[in-house]
């Protein structure tokens, strides 16, 4: 099941803004961005470049296999933030279980999960902090 329309990051601005004005960290698969949005609700987006496929369907099915991993998590991270996680190279081949691990880290390290200590102070942390 795909993640609802209204949890999703349509817009090139608010990728871009998340991107350049919120905090970020990396993973060997992922790279990890937040930026608390002006909403209670919680939007994700998902970028997959070119770079690490030239095929649409090989990068579309990387997005699915994100938004599954983070579907599972939806329940744990607080509305009111807006989450972009871009896919790295070594993403390619990379089964589900490997990737829902790594996005739950991701988001611990970003205290953005619900059960991590100090999920208020997330917005504080920037690509500097990190």
């Amino acid at each position: 099941m795909a993640l609802n329309r209204a949890l999703r990051l349509r817009k090139n601005s608010d990728f871009q803004r998340v991107r350049q004005q919120g905090g970020s960290i990396a993973s060997r698969l992922l790279i990890l961005a937040w930026k608390p949005n002006d909403q209670a609700t919680l939007r994700v987006g998902f970028v997959v470049s070119k770079r690490i496929s030239k095929r649409a369907v090989q990068r579309n099915y990387i997005k699915r296999l994100l938004a599954e991993a983070v579907r599972s998590l939806l329940v744990d991270i607080p509305p009111g933030w807006d989450i972009v996680f871009s896919a790295r190279n070594q993403i390619v081949g990379v089964r589900l279980p490997v990737l829902m691990q790594d996005v739950s880290t991701l988001l611990r390290r970003a205290r953005l999960l619900a059960n991590s200590p100090h999920v208020e102070s997330a917005e504080l942390n920037t690509r500097k902090g990190s």
